[in-house]
C-alpha cells in the first residue's frame, strides 16, 4: 500500500484558509497513492476554543473529506474539532473512497496544554480495515502511552496525527521508532510545521517507519512537503514470522 503524509503549516483558527490550502496540496498527490494523512486539528491548529470552532459531527469538513476521497480514490485521515452529544472532541476521521467513515476520539488529552479542560476523552481503541490492512488510529499525546497502543495482534499499521512541538522533537522521533519496534508494525506519523497562535513552533519530522523501526520516508524539518512510502504486507509477515516476539507478550487489561 502506498501511503502519503502531508506535512504542512496550519493557519491558526482559520478553517476556510486551511481547507483551501489542503485542497491545493491534495491536487498534487502522486498516482497510486491509497492513503493520505493530514495533521492533528488540520482545520484550526491545536485550539482550545472548541465552542467557536467545533463542527456538529459529521459537519462540513467531513463532507469535504468525502468529496476528496471520491474524487481521487484514496483514503484520507486527520483530526478535527467535533461536537457530539454535547461534548467537544479531538476526533480523528478516516474516510475511505467508498464513503465509509470511521472515527476515533483522542484518548489521552494533553493536560499541559489544558486540552483536558476543554475536550472530552475517548474510551475506545479504533482499528480500521482498509485494502487488506488493519490500521490503528491515534492522536499526538497518545504516542506516549504504549499500553494503549500495544499491538494485540490486531493491527498492521499505526497512523498518528499530531501537533508535536519543536522543543520535544527528540521525544517525538524516539517514540515513533519505539512504537514501531515494540509492536512490529508500520508507523506513519504526520506532524505539522510552523508556529501556532501560542507562538509554539513545530518542526514536523513527519515519518514513515517499518516494523523494525527503520525509516522509509522522513520529511525535512520546518518544510511543507509530502512524503511517500510503499508498505509491504509480505515484509511485515516475514518480520513477525522470523522474530515472533508477540508470542511472548504479556496479557493485560485496560481500566477505563
Amino acid at each position: 500500500m502506498k501511503v502519503a503524509i502531508v506535512q504542512s503549516n496550519i493557519h491558526w483558527e482559520d478553517k476556510k484558509k486551511n481547507i483551501q490550502g489542503f485542497e491545493q496540496k491534495l491536487n498534487h498527490i502522486e498516482a497510486e497513492t491509497q492513503l493520505v494523512i493530514l495533521p492533528e486539528m488540520f482545520t484550526t491548529g491545536f485550539s482550545m476554543n472548541p465552542e467557536k470552532f467545533a463542527e456538529k459531527y459529521p459537519g462540513e469538513t467531513v463532507a469535504w473529506m468525502k468529496q476528496v476521497t471520491n474524487r481521487y480514490g484514496f483514503a484520507l485521515a486527520g483530526s478535527i474539532i467535533a461536537k457530539s452529544n454535547g461534548r467537544y472532541l479531538n476526533r480523528m476521521i478516516f474516510v475511505q473512497p467508498t464513503g465509509e467513515i470511521t472515527f476515533y476520539d483522542k484518548r489521552h488529552l494533553f493536560r499541559m496544554g489544558k486540552e483536558d479542560e476543554h475536550y472530552s476523552s475517548g474510551n475506545k481503541r479504533v482499528i480500521v480495515e482498509y485494502k487488506g490492512w488493519r490500521i490503528m488510529l491515534a492522536v499526538c499525546y497518545d504516542i506516549r502511552f504504549p499500553v494503549w497502543l500495544r499491538n494485540r495482534n490486531d493491527y498492521d499499521l499505526l497512523i498518528l496525527v499530531a501537533n508535536f512541538p519543536e522543543k520535544r522533537r527528540y521525544a517525538w522521533n524516539s517514540l515513533v521508532v519505539a512504537r514501531a519496534i515494540e509492536n512490529q508494525a508500520y508507523v506513519a506519523a504526520c506532524n505539522r510545521v510552523g508556529s501556532d497562535g501560542n507562538n509554539i513552533n513545530h518542526t514536523g519530522d513527519s515519518q514513515i517507519v517499518d516494523p523494525m523501526g527503520q525509516p522509509l520516508a522522513v520529511a525535512k524539518p520546518n518544510s511543507e512537503e509530502i512524503i511517500y512510502a510503499k508498505l509491504s504486507k509480505d515484509y511485515l509477515n516475514s518480520v513477525r514470522e522470523s522474530f515472533p516476539v508477540h508470542l511472548d507478550a504479556d496479557n493485560f487489561t485496560i481500566n477505563l
